[in-house]
Formats: C-alpha cells, sequence, structure tokens
C-alpha cells in the first residue's frame, strides 16, 4: 500500500544532494517490504555508488548488503567486487567489509559474484578480487568455510587456472594450500598435480626462452612445499633430470642478477629428498653424475719437479657442488649400487680422485672459516662478511660429510645433513613437513614469515689458494610471467566491458 511512496524514494536519486543521501539510507531500509520493485531499488542504490559526491557514495555502498536477500546476494555480491576498483581507500575498506559480511550470510553466493568478476571482469577488478580472495578467505571461521563450499572455490579456481599470469598462480596456489581440506596428503597431491599442470612438463623445455625457464622455476617453487615422505616429488625430479640438467649452462632468465644455474640446483636439491620410485632412476642418476662431475676437477698436473706445470688451481664451485653431490646422495640411496656396478672402475677412479682432490680443498678452506669466525658471538656474527662465511661453514661442512659418505667402501648414503639455505630442523621425528617455509618457495610478500634472503647468497670462497671472489645476487622471484596471461601465461586479450552489473 505504501508502494507508491517507496517510488518516490526511489526518485530521490534524481534529486540534489540530500534527496540522495536521504534515499541512500532509505532505499535498503524499505527494501525487503517491496519485492517487486527489487530490481528498481537495486539499480537506484547503484547509481548513489557512483555518485560523483564522495560521502553519497560511501553511505550506499555501506548499505549494500541489506539487499543481499535470496536471489540478490550473487548480484549484490558482483556489484561488490566491480567496486573494489576504488581508489578512494574509504570507500575501498567498505567495500572489503560489506562483502565479508555477505560472506557470512552466504559464502557460495559470495563467491559466485567473486569468481565471475575474476574470470570475466575488468583487469583491475580481477586484480583486486584476486587479491580480496588471498588476504581475507584465511580471516573466515570454519562454519563459513565449510568443506562444501572449499570445494566449490577449488573448482571455480581449476577453471581461472586455465589462464593466467606468473603472478595470479602464486596467489592461487596461496589461497588454495590454505584450504583445510587440502591440507591432508590427498589434498596436497591435488595441488602438486595442478601445478605440474601449470608447469607444463609434458611440453618440451626450451632453455634459450627465459618465459619457459621461468615459469618452469616459479611453478616448482610453489610445489616444493608440498612435497613430503608421502606426496612425491618424483615428476619434477625427473623433468629436470632428463630436461633442465644437460642444458644447465645454456639456461637463460627475464630476473636481472639471478644466478639461474644455481637457482636450479637448489631446486633439485630440495625436491630430491621427497622423489618416490623413478623409471629411468639409472639414466637420471648418471646425467647427474654426470653434471657433477663438471664441478669436480681433477687435480693439476705437476711437473717433475713437484711445481705445478700449467694452468692455476682449478675454482671449486662449493654451492653447486653441495646442490649436486646432495641431490645424487639422495637419489643414491635408491641404486646403492650405481657407482661401484654400473660405472666400469676406471670410471669410479677417476671420481674418487676429483672426491680427494675437492677434499681437500674443503679442508683448507674450513679450517681457514672456522679460524675467521673463532670466538665470534652475538652482533659480530650478524655484519654481512660473517653472515656469508657462517653460510660457506655450513655449505662446505656439507660437502665433506657427504664426500665422506661415497668414501667408504661400497659407497654409503646414510649420513643426513640440513641444506644450508634451510633452516635447522629439530631431531624429532613425527615432525610434519619442515619445508613450509623454505625460502625457494616463498612468493614475494611484503612481510615474509620466512627466513630472510641473506642466506641465499653463492658462495665462492674469498681468497686462498682454491677459492675465486665471492659474488652475491639478490633472490627475489619476479611476480609474473612477462606478457599478461595465456597457455604461455600470455595475454588475456582486453576484457573492458564497463558496468555490467
Amino acid at each position: 500500500q505504501h508502494k507508491d511512496a517507496y517510488q518516490v524514494i526511489l526518485d530521490g536519486v534524481k534529486g540534489g544532494a540530500k534527496e540522495k543521501r536521504l534515499a541512500a539510507q532509505f532505499i535498503p531500509k524499505f527494501f525487503k517490504h517491496f519485492p517487486e520493485l527489487a530490481d528498481s531499488a537495486i539499480n537506484a542504490q547503484l547509481d548513489l555508488c557512483e555518485d560523483e559526491d564522495v560521502s553519497i557514495r560511501r553511505q550506499a555502498i555501506k548499505e549494500l548488503p541489506q539487499f543481499a536477500t535470496g536471489d540478490n546476494l550473487p548480484r549484490v555480491a558482483d556489484i561488490l567486487t566491480q567496486l573494489l576498483q576504488s581508489d578512494d581507500s574509504a570507500e575501498f575498506n567498505l567495500v572489503n567489509n560489506a562483502l565479508l559480511s555477505i560472506f557470512k550470510m552466504d559464502a557460495k553466493g559470495t563467491l559466485g559474484g567473486l569468481f565471475s568478476q575474476i574470470l570475466q571482469g575488468e583487469d583491475i577488478v580481477r586484480e583486486r578480487a584476486i587479491k580480496f580472495l588471498s588476504t581475507k578467505l584465511k580471516t573466515l571461521p570454519e562454519e563459513v568455510l565449510t568443506k562444501e563450499v572449499e570445494e566449490f572455490i577449488l573448482a571455480e579456481s581449476k577453471k581461472v587456472l586455465e589462464d593466467v599470469t606468473g603472478e595470479e598462480f602464486v596467489l592461487f596456489m596461496k589461497i588454495l594450500s590454505g584450504l583445510k581440506s587440502l591440507q591432508t596428503v590427498s589434498g596436497r597431491q591435488q595441488l602438486v598435480e595442478l601445478v605440474a599442470e601449470q608447469a607444463d612438463l609434458e611440453q618440451t623445455f626450451n632453455p634459450s626462452d627465459p618465459d619457459c625457464v621461468d615459469r618452469l622455476l616459479q611453478c616448482t617453487r610453489q610445489a616444493v612445499p608440498l612435497f613430503s615422505k608421502n606426496v612425491h616429488s618424483t615428476k619434477f625430479v625427473t623433468y629436470f633430470c632428463e630436461h633442465v640438467l644437460p642444458n644447465l649452462s645454456s639456461l637463460t632468465t627475464p630476473v636481472e642478477g639471478l644466478d639461474i644455474q644455481l637457482e636450479v640446483l637448489k631446486l633439485l636439491a630440495e625436491m630430491s629428498s621427497f622423489c618416490g620410485d623413478m623409471e629411468k632412476l639409472e639414466s637420471n642418476l648418471k646425467k647427474l653424475f654426470d653434471k657433477l662431475l663438471e664441478y669436480m676437477p681433477l687435480p693439476p698436473e705437476e711437473a717433475e719437479n713437484g711445481e705445478n706445470a700449467g694452468s692455476e688451481e682449478p675454482k671449486l664451485q662449493f654451492s653447486y657442488v653441495e646442490c649436486l653431490l646432495y641431490s645424487f646422495h639422495q637419489l643414491g640411496r635408491k641404486l646403492p649400487d650405481f657407482l661401484t656396478a654400473k660405472l666400469n672402475a676406471e670410471k669410479l677412479k677417476d671420481f674418487k680422485i676429483r672426491l680427494q682432490y675437492f677434499a681437500r680443498g674443503l679442508q683448507v678452506y674450513i679450517r681457514q672459516l672456522r679460524l675467521a669466525l673463532q670466538g665470534k658471538t652475538g652482533e659480530a656474527l650478524k655484519t654481512e662478511e660473517n653472515k656469508i662465511k657462517v653460510v660457506a661453514l655450513k655449505i662446505t661442512n656439507n660437502i665433506n660429510v657427504l664426500i665422506k659418505d661415497l668414501f667408504h667402501i661400497p659407497p654409503s648414503y646414510k649420513s643426513t645433513v640440513t641444506l644450508s639455505w634451510k633452516p635447522v630442523q629439530k631431531a624429532d621425528a613425527s615432525q610434519k613437513r619442515t619445508s613450509e617455509d623454505t625460502t625457494s618457495s616463498s612468493p614475494p610478500k611484503k612481510a615474509s614469515a620466512g627466513p630472510k634472503r641473506d642466506a641465499r647468497q653463492i658462495y665462492n670462497p674469498p681468497s686462498g689458494k682454491y677459492s675465486s671472489n665471492l659474488g652475491s645476487f639478490s633472490y627475489e622471484q619476479r611476480g609474473g610471467f612477462r606478457g599478461g596471461r595465456g597457455r604461455g601465461w600470455g595475454g588475456r586479450g582486453n576484457r573492458s566491458r564497463g558496468r555490467i552489473y
């Protein structure tokens, strides 16, 4: 009976500032009493959400959740998602709060609105909707994020992942790995399969294409924290051994200052401890062994008078050798007779000579480092130079332990070491997966919870008989894959549609 009066309120949106302010309050207040005018009411409120007067816009946005009843909720969610593009911080916060409040009314309906904009909206809306999900989902209580809601998030995310940039992929992995239902072994397995799909491990690897290399590395970084004794890294380790190692020296990267070869070897080392049964184990171990030999020089030949005949001492690449030796040691456990039965005696003898020469250089260097760090504690150890020396000592000690194992007759694979860039783990057998915060897999975060990146320097010993200059690289990974979206994480094309409420 008051329909005409309500219509007058709706018409208020065409009036002056006072009428609009009143309309912004009264349209939502009486909305539920006039279902037949629902469309007109929502459209009138939307006009106010786009008003030139910021105070009217804020008032209108603040009241939007009152329209989120029944079938209207997904539409309101869709509208609020589009309003995330606001550059006014107070308005942006109101939109966030409004979205969170309708989330608590109907999570699935709200997600429907968010995902429809992620899939079809303009780039700025898509970007902010993904960011909203990656920051706000984890704040919602369990009664809102039910198993059914999480399944919906996974299903919708899979649609989005068919066409993403590298940066978006990292955010979606953050969203999905935070879901409770994916914390199980089968959940982690699902996530690893999603990453493998993104990494496109079926394709031919092109080492000279920086985007192809970058894509593989970003995907692998996302996979590393998911691996455990129950969730195997076999597919990735196989791909690295078969396609990446043989091309190690020709890898290119779009990331300035990144030692791409060391980066690849570190990822391989981290994955090698969770590798399951491998089909071509012997041939992949051989590839790993051959690559290790490249970094394990033979001693320089001595002239008759005992002096070095020719060139200077070979440089010992400790950082590379730690990774390769560790990976070889991990995979070698699965084929313990590789060195004795699969290599001919000449090859084994050659390897032992290289090991012995490397071990000698190592001992000299470990002594130098211990001497340099002797008696230093607290603040003194925090200087850049000493931090690097501490990491160097970890690297050289690790190599020492692994070489001793391989010198056993027959070679042994029993020792365990913690890779130099990883935090030392407590000796607790029941401890869950320890790679949750590994530096090599963290996406770029403003406030990183993982260990600091200062331990990620390439390590060449500073000076002395067995060394060369110290170099360091910055380990920040790039946000996305160059180009935008597409199957090559390339362009999604121009999606601009204007207002599509």
